[in-house]
């Protein structure tokens, strides 16, 4: 797989039906490593590491209902009170982010309401910070702290 812009992290792989798998901590599984797949893990423990996000607050691949449809989410770090903190999409390295992916992510956001936005292939992340009354978004420099209660 690519370098990423991302620091260097430790992963765990397997061999599976002649196919690497890679550990998710967050899964406690082993996954089939695709170029997306990768980026997710990576920014797993960008969040884990560097944010010091709590990994009990971080969910991975799960489904949601929009209009209908079923989608599935890449990654949501939830606040103490249940309400959504991040909703990170990950796309793979070769995948442009453009705006046609910046409105995939706002239209999954109309339901799960998160204060900031992830966008990321891997080597360019886009970070955005909502404002829901205004139904725009701001770009930021980096990912905020998350407020624990204490």
């Amino acid at each position: 797989m690519q370098k990423l812009n991302f620091p260097t992290y430790q992963f765990r792989f397997k061999n599976s039906e002649n196919k690497i798998a890679i550990f998710d901590e967050l899964r406690k599984k082993f996954v089939i490593l695709t170029p997306e797949e990768w980026v997710r893990q990576h920014v797993v423990q960008y969040l884990l590491t560097e944010k010091k996000y709590p990994k009990s607050w971080i969910n991975v691949e799960k489904v949601l209902k929009i209009n209908g449809l079923t989608k599935r989410y890449d990654i949501v770090v939830f606040n103490p009170d249940g309400s959504i903190f991040l909703l990170v999409e990950c796309k793979a390295p070769e995948v442009k982010i453009t705006q046609n992916t910046f409105d995939q992510i706002a239209r999954y956001n109309l339901t799960m309401k998160a204060q900031y936005l992830m966008l990321t292939n891997g080597q360019n992340h886009y970070f955005c910070q909502m404002n829901f009354e205004q139904e725009q978004y701001q770009f930021l420099k980096e990912l905020p702290e998350i407020k624990r209660d204490n």
